[in-house]
This record gives C-alpha cells, structure tokens and sequence, in this order.
C-alpha cells in the first residue's frame, strides 16, 4: 500500500516539521511494516511551468519524425518570448497546454536542461512527459497535455504535486483496513495521539424503494449491495489533476474519470466500486453464484470459463462481472468518441455504483481459480468494512456529480443480510497476563477505545469490535492491539529463569558429544532432507527382504520422486559427497547425526487428537503405537585424500580404517566398547566391511556397519573410486555406554606389561578375543592393543596368532610380577574359554 504523506496530512493534523522517515518510525512501532519512503521530486531544480503551444513545424529528412514548436512560457523565460524548443511527440497540437521545462532547470536523475542543438536547429528547453517528470505513466503515451484553464507561466511542480514523501506499507493479510488511506490514517492518528478526521463520515440518503433494482441470491457470497445511479455526465470530462497524481503516487494509472473515481474512493475508503454503463445493463442487477457452462470476458479482454463457486454479478442476459474481482467487457464505461461527421461526442452519460461486501473466502478462491488478482480482489480476501458501502457509495456520486456534472438520481438500493457486531469477552488483565507487563485497565480500555472498540464491563471487558477490524475475533487478538500499541519495543527483555536441576538429557549430551567428536577428527558435518526414493535401494545394493526398505510414505510429499521417509542416513551423505566432488572438492569427510524412521508392524493412520481438553493416557498411546520408531544414527562418508601431502610427507587417501576409527571415536564419547569384526552387508565391499556390534544387558548386537564401498554401489551412485562410509545406531551405543563420562583418574605409579601370543581359528574375529581378554584380565587391566597377526606353517592351516600388549597398573600400588601374571593368566583362560584360544608355543 503506497500511501502519499501530503494525502495522508488531510485526515490527520500532523506537524509541519513530520517528514516520511518521523512518520515511518511511529508506524512501525505501532505495528506496520513501511518498507521505504520514497522521495518524490528529490533533486527536482525549476523552472518548470505551464507553457502554451503557439506554432509546429514539421522538421523533414529525419528518421523518425521531429516537431520544432514555439511555446509561450509568459515571463517565466526572463523575456517574454516564445520558447523554441524541439519535440518528437505526437500527442499535441497548437493551442494545448504544456509542461515546459526551461534551462537551468534539473530534472530527477539528476537531469540538467541546457539550449542545444539538434536536428539543424537549437532547442530552449523541453516539453515533459510524465516519465520525464518521475510520475509514471499516464496513459497518453507522450508529452503531458493539461487542461485549458491552466494560466500560462504557472509553477507546474506544484501544480503537478512533483514533490511528496510515499510511505511504502507490506500490509499483512490480517489487515485488510490498512489497504486503505482511511486505515493508514486511522493508525497514524493514533501513534501520534492526535484526531482522526474520518472520510467516511459522511451524509448518506436512506435507502428508498425506487433505486436501481437489485436481487441478492447468495446473502452468504454477498451480505451487502448498495446501487447509486448518476446521470448526465459530460463524456469529454477528464479527470483532475490532484486526482491522477494521488492514483499516480498510489501506484494506479489514470484511466478515465468515472472509473478513476472508483479507484480514488477505494483507495481512500478501501471500499472496492465498480461502476456499470447503466445503458449497458439489461434489467435488475443480481448475484449469484456461476451456473455450470457459463462463460465471460472480463475488462481485461480474456474470455473465461466460470466455475460453479464462483461468485458473479448478473443482469437478464447474464454474469456481467466476477464479484469482487473483475468487472464485464460487455458493461465497461465507455471512452468519450467524436463523431467525425457532426462532432458530437460519444460515450458513457450514465452509471450504476456498485459498493458491496463480498465473502473473503470466496473471492480469494474465485481469484486464484482464474488466476487473476485485483486492487479489489485484495482487499476483499483481507477483509472490508461492510459498513462503508453506503459511504463509499455516496463519496463516489459526490465526485461524479463535482467533477463530471452529473446529477444523482434519488433512488437509494441498499440490500442487507441481517447481521449483528461482533462481541468478544476478555479479563481486563490478560495483556498484562500475555506481555507480562502491568498495563492496567485504564491503559487496556483506552487502547481498544483508540482502535474502534466499545468497551463494557470491569474486570470482565466485553468488548464490540468495529466492523472494519474482522480479524479481531479472540482475546489473544485484542491483547496483541493493546501490547503493539504500547510499544513492542517497550517490553522488557528478561531472560527465562529454568528450574533447578533440570537441563540437557544423557541421551542429549550424547548427541552433541559425537558431533564435537566428529568434527574435532576432521569432518564436516552435511545435513540432508529426510526424504529418498525407493530406488536408491536399488542402488544401495540392499536385498529385497532387507528391513531398511520398508518406508513411511508422505501423503503430500515435497517432491514426488523422493515420496518417503529416510531408513538411513547414507543417501543424503552420498548425495552431498557427489555434488560437493562434482564442484571440484575431491577431499572430502562428511558426517550427519538424525533421525530415522523405521515403521512397526502395526502401520495406520493415527487418530486426530482433541485440543479442548489434554488427551488420555490411551489415545496417546494409540497415536504412539502406529508412529514409527525414529533413533538417532551417525553416519560419515569419505573419499580422496585423508591426509594431504606437503612438506611434512606424502600424504594418504581414505580408506576402509577411517571409516572404522570413526566409529570407534564415537564409541570412545558414548563410554561403551565396540565390538569390530569381519561383515557384510548392503552397499559395502564384502572384504572390505566391518560390523560394529556392542553389548547390551549381556547381548551382543549389531548396531552398525563401517568400511569401504562396493564398486557396483559407487558406479550406480555416480561416486569418488573407493568412497568409504559408517553408519552406526548412535541411541543403542548410547545404551551399551557406562552412563555419564567420567575423567580418567591418572595413576602414579609404574605400569607392568605383558605380552600374549594366541593361536585361534582364522575365522574368529580378533576383536572377539579381545572383548574376552579384557573382560578376563579384571579391573587392573589400563589398556590392551593387537600388535601382530601371523598366519603360516608355524600355526598351523586353518588358524591365525594374534599377539596382544596388555598394560596393567594400580591406582593404589606397585603391582607384583606375580599380580600381572595372575591377571594375564586369567584374561588368557576366559579368551580360551569362549573362542578356544590357546597360548602359541603352549
């Protein structure tokens, strides 16, 4: 909503010395959002007058063609002598009224005017068009013609309102009054505390049996229709020049002045019109809603097929408009047309006002239905003040009559649905309650007053709201105008006071402790949408059985081709890998903690739950029983270089270890031990995967899987050679952790080592006779590290030696030899025990 500051000073009385910014920031601490505030006319320099055209000489030989006029500028030229001044335009004769501009003068765009020569002769100046001029177009299609009774020499950058302030307003969509001067006004009054001259304040007529006949057949759609008629208008009658430049510096271009009166009043009101050539309308004007097949070409000259919702305007042959919308063709006011034979001029004499409020929700739908938004449409799905009509209405025949020499006829049609003012009840304190402020009732009283309310009651307000403020329909709406009238800015900043105790969960910590971790080892983290396509398990290289593709599927899913929840992380990883190694980055670690979501036997759709009143234990158990189960993973994905080569050495590319030392690394931050062994699965390489399994309440289970990827998978994914990925279930290593992380107590005395070499079958997984050697060895046991594996004749076929370092230290003593031995001897027993290890040289 562009809203003129010198059309705005009419309503309200604001101080000379208020410019657009002062007024801009009390709107905004009010509530609305102003934009900018353009200056109009900023570097605008005189003189700039009216000048009459004397002669035209039609200049030859020139590619386009060139007019050398003469103008009277009277004494505004220092001689007055006529202007010779150079012109392409067509649109003017001898005889019309100009704007001239004189040297000297700057135009916007910092545009100096000097004497030049062009076209063989010298040109004093220039005739304006209103692009020239920084007003936009006027619809002429050249040079500015003004009407005769301007006196020539008259400043014309007062005449035209060259300089003015625009606040430019985003009005939101529950502020429909604000799309009008009479709104804007209204809001500005009350920032500055000051009187309100409303517009719409004016003498109405009664409605009286013998206006213009009008049948209402959907009192939902329409609820009000006032019809006024005026007749005799001059058809050569142009609009004024005040009344073109406020359309102008609103953003609408003149058209012609019945139906740039209509457009005034709408904007000055926010009353949508339209007025009907009343020669052009056969019989009573109805609304109705559109039957089935019928069609109609609306002014902007598109034939449209109408839809059974949509709310139209009819006379006997038809619709002849889409209500709230678009008015007919077939009924348009028509241009002002000479005859060429007896000059006498054509054109529409008579009209019919339409002001009418309409169903907000069925002209929105009806606009976006034929994909045609309107200055009206606009404002009715925002919502108008039904009880402007009348007003709207009268204010429309007053101009008529003022400026086309009209006559209204006597006839008042006013049809109304039965209605009664919306009441709302609200405690005198609850915007107290709601800002956490102490206002008062005096101060919330007051405000509602301010904005149009009538106000009742004393600890319990009942509150009348006023027809132009639909949007306030609950107590939270009426608070929020005390508190934005108050002063958002006047709200205290006090920061929340949490209760004792309480804070981030263990499983929380977790989360943000494997984060941290994965980003201190060097990867960044990538997040992804939680949304795949079925196929890129087909791409995963996962087994038709395989439980990951079993999805929830979106019911309004943001792209079809990736309808369903995520299983795990990986396709979002690798598809971030990819894009990231197409644009030229070819190292690259990446890592993503989220949810996934695995739906449960039992699949539905849950039930909706009440908001009246806190829902059972047993309907939130049953919404719980078909939403499916959502742990968190952690997955990373690696490729090219791990380490980059320089000075310091030769570097290294990622490989299936990182993969695995990642796990391990968020193993370490849950407190929990991993178990890493020999697997194969899904999209990793079969000799170059390893499962990741933990123990929980003495079970081991697997929680995930890290290693290199096969090269079927890479190909299909369009990924880096030998791209390696993890993926593990970070809630269940959570559970196999020892709880809370506590620092490690640092022991001062000396550490005894001892070395163990076991033979097992090759099929046994070294870090299962680890988990054994560690669970054996007690608690003296500080670490214990694999430092070979030997495989030949010396073993035997079919088995492995795996020799293992085990550190041993007391927080209290020197250990023995004895003590150590003892504690190895029983770490080798319980390996022996459960893998069938035996000591190598045994």
């Amino acid at each position: 909503m562009r809203v003129p500051l010198s059309w705005l000073r009419e309503y309200v009385d604001l101080p000379a010395t208020e410019t657009g910014r002062d007024v801009q920031a009390k709107l905004v601490s009010a509530g609305l959002e102003v934009e900018t505030v353009e200056q109009l006319g900023a570097g605008l320099k005189g003189p700039l007058v009216v000048g009459q055209v004397l002669t035209i000489e039609e200049l030859e030989g020139f590619k386009k063609p060139i007019r050398f006029c003469t103008v009277d500028v009277g004494t505004a030229n220092g001689t007055g002598e006529p202007q010779e001044i150079v012109c392409g335009a067509r649109n003017f004769q001898v005889g019309d009224k100009v704007v001239v501009v004189l040297p000297g003068a700057v135009l916007p765009g910092d545009f100096a005017i000097a004497a030049r020569q062009t076209y063989g002769k010298t040109s004093h100046g220039m005739i304006c068009s209103g692009d020239e001029l920084g007003m936009g177009d006027d619809g002429s299609g050249g040079i500015i013609v003004l009407p005769p009774e301007h006196e020539v020499g008259t400043d014309a950058i007062a005449l035209l309102e060259l300089v003015d302030e625009v606040l430019d307003i985003a009005v939101t969509a529950n502020r429909g009054d604000c799309l009008s001067l009479r709104g804007v006004a209204r809001e500005t009054a009350i920032a500055y505390g000051l009187p309100l001259r409303d517009p719409a304040l004016l003498d109405v007529p009664a409605p009286n049996s013998y206006g213009y006949q009008v049948k209402i057949a959907d009192p939902i759609g329409c609820d009000r229709f006032t019809a006024r008629t005026v007749v005799g208008l001059d058809p050569e009658a142009r609009s004024p020049i005040w009344l073109q430049r406020r359309l102008q510096k609103a953003g609408m271009r003149p058209i012609s002045l019945a139906v740039d009166v209509t457009n005034y009043v709408m904007i000055e009101l926010g009353q949508p019109l339209h007025a009907y050539d009343r020669s052009l309308v056969d019989g009573p004007i109805g609304v109705r809603r559109a039957e089935p097949g019928e069609v109609i070409t609306t002014l902007d000259g598109v034939k449209r097929k109408l839809d059974a919702a949509d709310l139209v305007i009819t006379d006997n042959r038809g619709p002849i408009g889409l209500a709230g919308v678009m008015g007919g063709a077939n009924t348009e006011i028509a241009d002002s047309v000479t005859d060429p034979e007896t000059g006498q001029v054509r054109g529409t004499t008579e009209v019919v006002i339409e002001a009418a409020h309409f169903d907000a929700v069925a002209i929105a739908r009806t606009a976006r239905r034929h994909k045609l938004t309107s200055e009206a449409s606009k404002r009715f799905e925002r919502g108008v003040d039904p009880q402007a009509a009348s007003a709207a209405a009268q204010r429309t025949v007053d101009l008529l009559v003022l400026l086309a020499g009209g006559t209204a006829e006597a006839g008042v049609t006013e049809v109304i649905a039965p209605s009664a003012p919306r009441t709302v009840s609200i405690p005198a304190d609850h915007p107290d309650k709601v800002a956490g402020v102490d206002y008062g009732r005096e101060t919330v009283v007051r405000r509602l007053q301010e904005i149009g309310c009538d106000v009742y009651g004393q600890d319990e307000l009942v509150v009348t709201v006023p027809s132009w403020r639909p949007d306030l329909t609950e107590p939270n709406d009426l608070a929020e105008e005390v508190i934005r009238l108050e002063g958002y800015e006047n709200l205290p900043s006090t920061l929340p006071k949490p209760p004792a105790g309480r804070g981030l969960t263990e499983r929380q910590r977790l989360h943000r402790r494997a984060g941290r971790a994965l980003a201190g080892a060097g990867y960044v983290e990538a997040l992804a949408y939680p949304f795949v396509s079925e196929q890129v398990f087909d791409q995963l290289g996962l087994d038709k059985d395989d439980p990951a593709r079993r999805v929830v599927k979106l019911a309004n899913p943001l792209n079809d081709e990736e309808p369903a929840l995520r299983t795990t992380l990986l396709p979002g990883l690798l598809a971030t890998l990819r894009r990231n190694d197409g644009r030229g980055s070819h190292d690259l670690a990446l890592f993503e903690t989220g949810l996934v979501f695995l739906p449960g036997e039992r699949q539905g759709a849950a039930a909706r739950l009440p908001v009246d009143r806190r829902p059972t234990d047993e309907e939130i158990a049953a919404l719980d029983a078909v939403l499916p189960a959502q742990p968190r993973h952690a997955a990373v994905v690696l490729a090219g270089a791990r380490e980059q080569a320089g000075w310091w050495g030769k570097g290294r590319p990622a490989d299936w270890a990182d993969a695995v030392e990642a796990a391990r690394t968020l193993a370490r931050e849950a407190g929990a031990e991993l178990i890493v062994q020999n697997g194969q699965y899904g999209p990793w390489h079969p000799g170059r995967c390893a499962e990741l399994a933990v123990v929980i309440d003495s079970e081991i289970v697997v929680i995930g899987h890290a290693g290199e990827l096969h090269p079927r998978v890479v190909k299909a994914l369009s990924l880096p050679e030998r791209t390696c990925a993890m993926e593990l279930d970070l809630d269940a290593l959570g559970k196999a952790g020892e709880g809370a992380l506590a620092a490690p107590r640092i022991s001062t005395f000396p550490v005894a080592t001892q070395d163990v070499a076991l033979v097992v079958d090759t099929e046994v997984p070294a870090a299962v006779v680890e988990y054994f050697l560690r669970g054996g060895a007690g608690e003296l046991l500080e670490s214990i590290r694999l430092f070979d594996v030997y495989t030949g004749e010396q073993v035997g076929e079919g088995k492995k030696s795996l020799a293992y370092a085990l550190r041993f230290r007391a927080a209290d003593r020197t250990l023995t030899v004895e003590e150590a031995s003892a504690a190895r001897d029983a770490a080798v027993a319980l390996a022996a025990e459960h893998t069938g290890a035996v000591l190598r040289g045994a």
